[in-house]
């Protein structure tokens, strides 16, 4: 069976009607409450992992389940650089592309890397060097990302398959009930 397709953006439209597509899902395959809660759960943290790790989202998020598995899918477009890249591919289970599975996926995936420039942080000086200037306001804001989604999602899941191909990525979160 295959859900309805959510579109999200970062604002947060499309979050709450994909938790619900969640929840009908859970109801049509009679899952039990703790179950139903879990697999909500993993939906959740993979809509902020998304979220978190691309900056600005427009996704599509829908479900798929057969026998007792239920795949979690979200795709978006988003402006990649290597420091995106290597945040989606370590949220992976096994830490690799899985668009790079095919010989000509591999190559693919080996340009698309060389061609990836490094994040974009500005013009502005070091945070070390601002610091021992006179005169200049020290900054508390702590903008890096805690991968509590990570590793919430990582402890949840059976398996976490990410597909980056350009700046298309598609993120898989497959959960099996016993």
């Amino acid at each position: 069976m295959k859900s309805n397709v959510i579109h999200i953006d970062n604002t947060g439209n499309g979050f709450e009607e994909a938790i619900k597509e969640i929840r009908k899902v859970a109801v049509y395959e009679e899952l039990n409450h703790k179950n139903s809660l879990q697999l909500q759960l993993c939906g959740e943290e993979m809509l902020s992992l998304v979220t978190s790790v691309s900056g600005e989202t427009k996704a599509s998020f829908w479900m798929e389940t057969g026998g007792n598995a239920f795949c979690l899918y979200v795709s978006t477009k988003t402006k990649m650089d290597r420091e995106k890249r290597d945040l989606f591919l370590s949220s992976s289970t096994s830490g690799k592309n899985e668009e790079a599975s095919s010989f000509l996926g591999f190559l693919r995936n080996i340009f698309e890397f060389t061609m990836l420039s490094g994040p974009d942080h500005g013009d502005s000086l070091p945070d070390d060097v601002l610091d021992d200037l006179t005169n200049h306001v020290i900054k508390c804001t702590d903008t890096e990302w805690d991968k509590y989604e990570q590793s919430t999602l990582k402890r949840l899941a059976n398996t976490i398959k990410i597909g980056i191909r350009g700046g298309d990525v598609v993120m898989t979160v497959i959960k099996t009930f016993q």
